[in-house]
C-alpha cells in the first residue's frame, strides 16, 4: 500500500512516500480501516524530531489519526462490522490502511464524510476534556491559547456554548477565524495581556498548549487561588513550575491532559465525553469540519508548514 514513511527523526523533510508498505492485519481488540481521510496535528511534527513523549523510532509510517472503512475486525470485537465508517487514533495513519483500537473508535456521525469527522476523537474530545477538567462554568472567563488551531477553534465553539465569556490568542492574520467562532476578545498570542482585559484578575480557566515561553505567561496569566491551567500541548517545547512558584507565585490549579491516556485510564469518563460530543452534533454547536485536505504526497510540506504556523484549522491527508 501507498504510505508515508518516516525516514529519520529530523523533521517532516525527512518523511517520504512510499508504495511497498505492507497492508497491517487487526489484532485483538482490533479492526482495520481503509482510511478516508487522515488528520494532520502538531504531534505529527514532534514525532518527526523526536521530541513526543514515547514517540515511534524511526523508520515508521507516520500519523495516528484516521477514518475510514472497517474492512476487517480482529478477535474479540463486537459492536462494529465491516462497511461501518469510524474514526479513531493509532498508528500508521499516513496510508491507505490503518489498524485502530475498537474501544477507541467512535463512528462517523450520520451524513458526515470520513473527512468532515476528523477532530471528533483528538480536537473535539481533547477540547471538552479540558473544559470539563478545568470545571467551566457559565460567566467565568476562559483563556484559549492557539485558538485557531484544531483544539483552539473546538474549545471556543464549546466554551462559548457553555456561557462562558472566551479570549482567544492567535497571530493577527487569523483573529477574522477566531471572531467568527464566537470569542468576545482576540489577543496577538505574542503580547496577550490578559491582566489588564480582566481588570488584573485574570482567566478563571486557561486552555494551555503553546508550552515554552507561552506557558510562563499562561500562568500569570491565571486567576490567583481559584484559576485552572489545562495543559494538553508543548508545542513551544518544555516548560516548568516548581512547588515554589505553585506556593507562592501561582497559587492556582494545574491539570494535565493527554486524550491517548485519558482514553486508557478513565474508559468512563472518555465515553461520557464522546456522548456529550454526540449531543453537542444533534443540537448543532459541533458543526461538520471542513478540513484543508491536500494529497496524502504533499504531508511533508504540510507538517512543514504546520510546524512553521502557517495554517489555520484542521488539516488532513487524503490517500
Amino acid at each position: 500500500m501507498r504510505a508515508l514513511q518516516q525516514t529519520a527523526l529530523t523533521g517532516p523533510s525527512a518523511m517520504r512516500l512510499i508504495t511497498y508498505a505492507p497492508v497491517p492485519a487487526p489484532g485483538r481488540g482490533e479492526v482495520l480501516i481503509r482510511v478516508g481521510a487522515a488528520g494532520v496535528n502538531f504531534a505529527d511534527v514532534m514525532q518527526t524530531r523526536g521530541t513526543y513523549d514515547g514517540g515511534p523510532r524511526a523508520p515508521y509510517i507516520a500519523g495516528f489519526e484516521a477514518a475510514g472503512e472497517v474492512v476487517a475486525i480482529g478477535p474479540g470485537v463486537t459492536g462494529l462490522e465491516p462497511g461501518a465508517h469510524v474514526i479513531g487514533i493509532g498508528p500508521g495513519a499516513f496510508a491507505e490502511y490503518m489498524v485502530l483500537p475498537a474501544a477507541g473508535a467512535a463512528p462517523v456521525p450520520a451524513g458526515w464524510s470520513d473527512e468532515e469527522s476528523l477532530g471528533l476523537v483528538l480536537n473535539w474530545a481533547t477540547a471538552l476534556a479540558a473544559l470539563r477538567l478545568g470545571r467551566v462554568a457559565a460567566g467565568e472567563t476562559v483563556l484559549v491559547r492557539a485558538a485557531a488551531g484544531g483544539v483552539g477553534q473546538a474549545a471556543v465553539r464549546m466554551a462559548t456554548h457553555y456561557g462562558a465569556a472566551v479570549i482567544g490568542t492567535a497571530s493577527p492574520d487569523k483573529h477574522d477565524v477566531v471572531r467568527a467562532l464566537g470569542a468576545d476578545h482576540i489577543l496577538d498570542y505574542r503580547n496577550a495581556d490578559v491582566l489588564r482585559l480582566t481588570g488584573g484578575r485574570g482567566a478563571d480557566l486557561v486552555l494551555e498548549s503553546a508550552g515554552g515561553d507561552a506557558f510562563r505567561a499562561g500562568l500569570a496569566a491565571t486567576r490567583r487561588v481559584t484559576g485552572r491551567l489545562v495543559v494538553y500541548g508543548m508545542a513551544g517545547g518544555e516548560a516548568t513550575i516548581s512547588n515554589r512558584e505553585l506556593n507562592f507565585t501561582h497559587p492556582i490549579h494545574v491539570i494535565g491532559l493527554h486524550i491517548g491516556t485519558l482514553m486508557q485510564a478513565a474508559p468512563d469518563l472518555f465515553a461520557e465525553l464522546m456522548a456529550e460530543l454526540a449531543a453537542l452534533v444533534a443540537a448543532g454547536v459541533y458543526p461538520p469540519g471542513r478540513p484543508a485536505v491536500h494529497d496524502m504526497a504533499d504531508g511533508p510540506k504540510v507538517l512543514a508548514e504546520l510546524e512553521a504556523r502557517a495554517t489555520v484549522g484542521k488539516l488532513a491527508l487524503r490517500p
